[in-house]
């Protein structure tokens, strides 16, 4: 009987370890997350202003040119 509450508070033990291991885990996943989300940001707003220097260029061509490009 008193090994089952030994056993019992192994199995408690080791539950509550796991659970403290899985909540610092996941307390650094969610710091990678947002600073990846932070530098998706970043990367998506420079594409843009990339995107809108193309577009200017593009715009900036003789006429001639830009038919050109479209074929």
């Amino acid at each position: 009987m008193v090994s089952d509450f030994i056993t019992l508070l192994d199995k408690v033990r080791q539950l509550a370890e796991l659970s403290q291991a899985l909540r610092s885990e996941n307390a650094a996943l969610r710091g990678e997350m947002a600073t990846m989300a932070d530098d998706n940001s970043r990367l998506a707003a420079r594409m843009k202003e990339a995107h809108a220097r193309v577009e200017a260029l593009l715009g900036a061509l003789p006429a001639d040119l830009r038919d050109e490009e479209a074929a």
